[in-house]
């Protein structure tokens, strides 16, 4: 259908090289944009600007740190000389420091902090006046269940992502009138390397989570591709501060 087109869209996907960003950006690709995978390392980088040309898709890796201002102007500088605009922004990049909370190091917390919360910020105010002279935008920020639900192993990692929640609406609320919709996707129990360290450190999660979700199984990263291009097309002009949580059930049971 028309309204979910996104031929001549220009998307970033910051951890785009693997997992859920992966999955994203190739229900991108497939919806007819081009593609700008913004994460740091070259080998999977390259591996995945490598899939989403064979496709067809016009892609390119800029190496980008999201917890650094200057990395990440740099990213929507190069973007615009890349590809002319931006119209889509999934603030995705992530990382999870497993450990209970007497035992986490301040230097630990606020790394996790910077790459989970500065990031999706720093990505943002750096993409809004170009997404504005555009004419508007989309941005996706990439939750969890975490953003709702407690983990002895996740306090950093679940301050986080509840804050980016909350970051979500407050940017909606702020960017409406330029025509940039907000939005956030909180993902459930999904297959990706992040979730494969929680299972080794965790026996029994693997089945735990299978029978606590109604769907009876893990979520692939491609789960996330179809809610994703929904909130990026413009199927979702008139959605802007909410949440989509897409977990097989699970926060339902």
């Amino acid at each position: 259908m028309s309204m979910f087109d996104l031929s001549g869209k220009v998307a970033i996907v910051t951890g785009g090289s693997r997992g859920i960003g992966l999955g994203i950006a190739n229900a991108f690709a497939g919806a007819g944009a081009a593609i700008v995978v913004a994460a740091t390392n070259p080998e999977q980088s390259v591996a995945a600007v490598t899939q989403l040309q064979a496709g067809g898709a016009r892609a390119a890796w800029v190496p980008t740190d999201v917890s650094d201002p200057d990395a990440v102007q740099a990213m929507v500088d190069q973007t615009v000389r890349l590809f002319g605009r931006i119209d889509i922004l999934v603030n995705n990049a992530g990382i999870n420091i497993r450990k209970r909370p007497e035992d986490l190091t301040p230097e630990e917390w606020h790394q996790v902090l910077a790459v989970n919360l500065d990031g999706p910020f720093l990505c943002s105010r750096a993409a809004y006046a170009v997404m504005k002279a555009g004419g508007g935008g989309k941005i996706i920020n990439i939750g969890s269940l975490m953003s709702i639900f407690g983990n002895a192993k996740a306090s950093a990692y679940g301050a986080s992502k509840g804050g980016v929640v909350q970051l979500t609406k407050a940017l909606a609320i702020a960017w409406a009138a330029d025509g940039i919709q907000v939005n956030a996707i909180l993902p459930g129990w999904i297959d990706t390397d992040l979730t494969q360290g929680a299972r080794q450190q965790s026996p029994g999660l693997e089945e735990v989570v299978q029978t606590r979700t109604p769907e009876g199984r893990w979520g692939m990263p491609s789960d996330l591709g179809g809610p994703a291009v929904f909130l990026a097309s413009a199927a979702s002009d008139f959605v802007t501060g909410t949440t989509l949580i897409v977990d097989g059930g699970f926060a339902a049971d």
